[in-house]
Order: C-alpha cells, then sequence, then structure tokens
C-alpha cells in the first residue's frame, strides 16, 4: 500500500495535468522531483507518517541529501521549486496547514546569460542550412531554422505547429506555448518563403496520405511528428557545421531572436508579445545581452577602452 505522500504526489501531478494543463516536459521534471521526495519522506518517517508532521528542518535535510548526491545548485533548486509547488497545492486543499518548504531558502545560483550569435553568424547559418552536408532533408531542416529564428518560437511550439496552424492570409503563425496558451507570431517572408519550399517535398513523403502536422519526421515513424529532441540534433549538427560553438541548441536561435530585435531598435513589449512570456522581467534579460554585446564591442573598438 502506498505511503499518504505518495498518494498526494500522485493527486498532485494529476491536478498539474488536467487543472493547469501542465506540458510533459513539466509533468516529468515534477514526477521526478515530488517523488523522489515522498520516497525519501516515507524511508525516514514511515509509510504511516502524516504530511501534516513535515516541517522545513525535513526539507532542508532532503537537500543536504540531494547536495550529498552530488547535485548542483541549480538541480537543487529546481527539486526545492517542486516540492514548494506541491505543499502549496497540499495547503490549497486543506492536506497541510502550512507551507514547511517556503522556510528553506533556495540555492544562489550564478547569473549565466546565454551566448547569442551575432546578427551575421545567425543570417549565415540560417542562409546556407538548405546547403549544408548535415542537412538530412534540406528544405524541411532550412525551415526549422527559419521558424525557430524568424518567429521566435520555442521548440516544443515548433514540433507542435499543425499545417492548418499557418494563417497565410493573416501572415501569422499560431502556437501553442507552456500551459497550452495560443498565441499568434509573424510570419516574415523569408519564414514563408521556406515553408512553400518545404510543402513540395512533404507532400511526396506522405505519398498520398494526409497529416496534421507541419514538420514530419522523414520514416514517418512513431506519430509522424518530428521531436524536439530530433530538432536538437538538427539544429546542433548544422549550425557546428558552419563553426559554431558545440553548446547551440534551439533555444540559442530562439534568445537570439530576441536579442536581435531588441539591438534593432524593437520595442520591448512586442517582443515580450512575440516570444509569448508572462512577466517583462523575462524578456528584459534581452537587455542584458544586448548590453553586453555593447560592451564588447566598446572594449574592442573604443580607444580609451585599450
Amino acid at each position: 500500500m502506498k505511503s499518504q505522500s505518495s498518494q498526494l504526489a500522485d493527486r498532485f501531478l494529476a491536478a498539474l495535468a488536467h487543472e493547469k494543463s501542465a506540458s510533459p516536459n513539466t509533468l516529468r521534471a515534477y514526477r521526478r522531483e515530488v517523488g523522489d521526495f515522498a520516497q525519501y519522506l516515507a524511508s525516514r518517517n514511515g509509510a504511516g507518517m502524516k504530511l501534516r508532521d513535515v516541517d522545513h528542518l525535513q526539507v532542508r535535510s532532503y537537500l543536504s541529501e540531494l547536495y550529498g548526491r552530488g547535485l548542483s545548485k541549480a538541480s537543487v533548486a529546481r527539486a526545492l521549486a517542486a516540492i514548494r509547488s506541491w505543499f502549496r497545492w497540499l495547503a490549497k486543499s486543506g492536506y497541510v496547514d502550512s507551507n514547511p518548504a517556503a522556510l528553506a531558502a533556495t540555492p544562489k545560483l550564478p547569473k549565466h546569460l546565454p551566448r547569442v550569435p551575432s546578427i551575421e553568424q545567425m543570417n549565415g547559418l540560417v542562409d546556407s542550412a538548405a546547403d549544408s552536408e548535415a542537412a538530412a532533408w534540406p528544405e524541411r531542416d532550412r525551415m526549422i531554422f527559419e521558424l525557430l529564428y524568424g518567429c521566435g518560437i520555442r521548440n516544443a511550439e515548433l514540433v507542435g505547429i499543425d499545417l492548418a496552424d499557418v494563417r497565410w492570409s493573416q501572415e501569422t503563425i499560431l502556437v501553442r506555448g507552456k500551459g497550452r496558451k495560443e498565441r499568434y507570431v509573424p510570419l516574415g517572408d523569408a519564414a514563408a518563403e521556406a515553408i512553400r519550399a518545404y510543402l513540395p517535398s512533404r507532400l511526396a513523403a506522405l505519398s498520398g496520405r494526409e497529416h496534421a502536422a507541419l514538420i514530419l519526421n522523414r520514416r514517418l515513424t512513431g506519430n509522424g511528428r518530428l521531436t524536439t529532441r530530433s530538432v536538437g540534433r538538427i539544429v546542433k549538427r548544422i549550425a557546428m557545421a558552419r563553426g559554431l560553438p558545440a553548446d547551440i541548441h534551439p533555444h540559442t536561435l530562439r534568445h537570439a531572436f530576441g536579442a536581435h530585435m531588441l539591438e534593432e531598435g524593437a520595442d520591448l513589449r512586442a517582443i515580450q508579445e512575440i516570444l509569448g512570456h508572462e512577466r517583462l522581467s523575462t524578456t528584459q534579460r534581452y537587455t542584458q545581452l544586448t548590453v553586453g554585446h555593447l560592451a564588447q564591442v566598446y572594449d574592442r573598438t573604443h580607444p580609451r577602452a585599450k
């Protein structure tokens, strides 16, 4: 028989899936973090332990154990965030009186800004994506780069696009973001051209069959839709063939989209809307990226900086 903590962990995950419309990635992470903490509580206190008896000292003890396993500060912080969310739900649902995880301090993390390729590097990468020997399906792979960089969408949003989501007359694409929130993003000329160039080869691959997904995998295996993992491999392979760093990934292109729009004078609120950020503070990270770029230019070119 499951302990109370394990049972309530399962109910919390079910609530996340059905009420909060959490993404599969979020559910996997919470299942891992909350499930591990529930097992820890049961092993330390016995299956009959009540969650009302859990205090902040037990939460801190668990975090210490995570450090002892060799986990990084970022991993411990993610675990604590999941535990806090669980106890918030428990308190709201009446299973506990308060949130003991709120009293545990979050590990201080170093602020790392993502490295963003220059506008020239990105233009060269996107323009040559279809010509690269690393491109397994040139038309499709070029379109992937155009949509990630040209529209600033997330990897999961990209693979979730259906053919019907491309609104040609409105020059927009309907994308489904975190929490299944829908938004429209502008479809630029270059991205639209890339989609049109890809559609004949997509039709040929289907051989008369129909499929809702815009982006297909080559062998039409599984459900036929390209996965986020495959997109990551495509982006890394083609970027490295162009001489870019090995740590480039689909989200790098999204960061580049935001940083380069800001460099070219775009309004921060407009960038927030296109990227689908809930908080402006998230979008404001791109101002830091831009300031960092300007500082590098200053150090390299101004005579008084040398």
